[in-house]
This record gives structure tokens, C-alpha cells and sequence, in this order.
């Protein structure tokens, strides 16, 4: 790939646009000569409906000019801004430039609205109207694709109004993983359990959560759940939030609760992918999406509803 980082390209890029722009000025030229009076009329040799015929006459003078300011106007814009290959322009404009100096005039307007906020303890900001108004927008413009403006969640995505929570639902566990992200991975037990040990151990799950299942499969099921589960589920299948390992004892399901889905899940595994906000967010505005989320499974209604 080092041919693609030559400089070369750049100067490449650069003398396409140029002799681009200049070829549409020595054309627009070219079809804009004037033509002597009492000269004739040429025509292209196009015609239609017998006697309608394409004329070769130029340009009119103000479309003529319209186009010139067009050339002009692309040759004083690539000397200004970025547009030829590396260089920069004169004025130094680049768009991290601009997204830099909008985000410092935000942070000079709005930083000190959520260093106040800051200070304050989640539980207390998740009673605080005016916090949670902020949350909310929060939420909705950075976590409603996945867990639904309701923060009801999806398919593979947390419910976050239950209080069934895979990592934990403290105020600083919410904090953590919305700053530090989470990785969710269930293995794939098919190739270890086969297809009769996998329909066996999801018959064993479902029973867990009151499901029906086949009892004789139920049976050779919870032996081998404790051979090869139990270190995630545990003993009891009720979980583990340490390793993001979900209750199989209650009737919340991330992906589905029926016998295909269960057995899908054993057979080829899972792998939930939180992402990282510190970057994007930072401490202060996390601390109020936090106390938002809190609010979600703690009886605060969001603002306006």
C-alpha cells in the first residue's frame, strides 16, 4: 500500500483539477466567439421535424460571463481551502479545525451547567427535573439507536427500565460501563456439546425461568449445565455481574426466551459489544447520562412525560 502514500498523488490530484478547471475556461472560449454581422448562421446539421434545425451561434454574453465567475470562483476557492492533493489552503481551514473551535465555544457556553451537575450525587440528580431534562437529550442523541428512546432496548440490546441488569444497576457500575464500554461473549458450545447435548441444556435453561420443557432432556440437561455453565451462570443459573453473565431464572431474555433462539445461543454463542463514551461524552456529561439511566428502572419519570 506504500504506492498510495507517494506524494506523488497528491501532485497528481492537484494538476487533474487544475488543467480541469483551466480546459472548462479555454472551452467556455472556444464557444463564445463572436461572430462577424452579415456572416451567416451556421448550423450543426441537426435537424428535426424536417426544418428544425441547431444553430451554432455562442453563448449569451451574461451566461457566457456566468460560467467565467463560476472558473474564477473554484481558482480562488482551492487557493483558500484544501482541494489540491496536500495542500492546505492559506487560510488553514480543515473540518477537526472548525469541529475543535465549535466544540471549545460549547464547552466555554454549556461547561459550567455540567461541572455543577458534576458535583452532585447520582441518586440525587436522577430526582433532579432539570438534570434529567439534560439526560434525557443525552440519551436520546447518543443511546436511543440501540436501547429505543424509552430505553426499552431491543433485540441483543438491554432493556434499561427493568431492574434486571447484566453488569450491575449502582449508580457508579451505570457510570463505569457507559464510560469503559462493555464486551458481552458467550461461547459456542455446539461443537463441544453436540446437537443433543446443545437441545438438552436450552430444555434445562428454559425449566429455570418456568418454561416448558422436556423433562427426560431437562434432566440430562442440569447435568450437564453444571459441568460446563455454572463458572458463568452459576450453580443456581442466576448469574454473575462480573463477567456480564445474565440470570437464566427470571423471564428477561436479551435475544429470546423460545427453544430455537436458546438453542441458536448455545450452539453458536453471543458477543454484545457496548461502546466506549469517554471520548465522545467525557466525565461530566456521562455523570447525567448515568443519573438518567438510573432514573429509567427508579420510578423518575423522564421530563415531559
Amino acid at each position: 500500500m506504500s504506492q498510495f502514500s507517494s506524494s506523488f498523488w497528491d501532485i497528481y490530484i492537484a494538476v487533474i483539477t487544475l488543467v480541469s478547471v483551466v480546459a472548462c475556461g479555454v472551452f467556455l472560449k472556444m464557444q463564445s466567439v463572436r461572430r462577424v454581422a452579415g456572416s451567416g448562421s451556421e448550423t450543426t446539421g441537426h435537424t428535426w421535424d424536417e426544418d428544425l434545425g441547431e444553430y451554432n451561434n455562442p453563448l449569451p454574453r451574461w451566461w457566457m460571463w456566468l460560467f467565467y465567475l463560476t472558473i474564477v470562483f473554484a481558482l480562488v476557492y482551492l487557493a483558500l481551502y484544501p482541494g489540491l492533493g496536500s495542500w492546505k489552503g492559506l487560510l488553514g481551514w480543515s473540518e477537526v479545525g472548525q469541529l475543535k473551535q465549535e466544540n471549545a465555544r460549547a464547552e466555554a457556553m454549556y461547561g459550567p451547567i455540567f461541572d455543577k451537575f458534576a458535583a452532585q450525587d447520582i441518586v440525587a440528580l436522577a430526582k433532579n427535573p432539570d438534570a434529567l431534562a439534560i439526560g434525557q437529550k443525552l440519551f436520546l442523541n447518543n443511546c436511543a439507536q440501540c436501547h429505543a428512546s424509552d430505553g426499552g432496548g431491543s433485540r441483543g440490546f438491554p432493556n434499561l427500565t427493568d431492574n434486571d441488569w447484566l453488569y450491575g444497576g449502582e449508580p457508579k457500575t451505570i457510570e463505569q460501563t457507559i464510560t469503559n464500554g462493555r464486551n458481552g461473549v458467550m461461547p459456542p458450545w455446539g461443537p463441544v456439546l453436540g446437537a443433543e447435548g446443545v437441545k438438552d441444556v436450552a430444555n434445562y435453561v428454559i425449566s429455570l425461568s418456568g418454561g416448558a420443557a422436556d423433562s427426560i432432556r431437562v434432566a440430562r440437561g442440569r447435568e450437564i449445565f453444571a459441568k460446563t455453565c455454572f463458572a458463568c451462570h452459576g450453580a443456581d443459573g442466576k448469574g454473575m455481574h462480573a463477567v456480564g453473565a445474565p440470570n437464566l431464572t427470571d423471564k428477561t431474555w436479551l435475544y429470546g426466551g423460545g427453544e430455537p433462539t436458546v438453542i441458536e445461543t448455545i450452539t453458536k454463542g453471543r458477543n454484545g459489544h457496548m461502546p466506549t463514551w469517554k471520548d465522545i461524552l467525557g466525565p461530566a456529561k456521562i455523570h447525567l447520562l448515568a443519573a438518567y439511566v438510573y432514573s429509567l428502572s427508579h420510578g423518575a419519570a423522564p421530563p415531559g412525560q
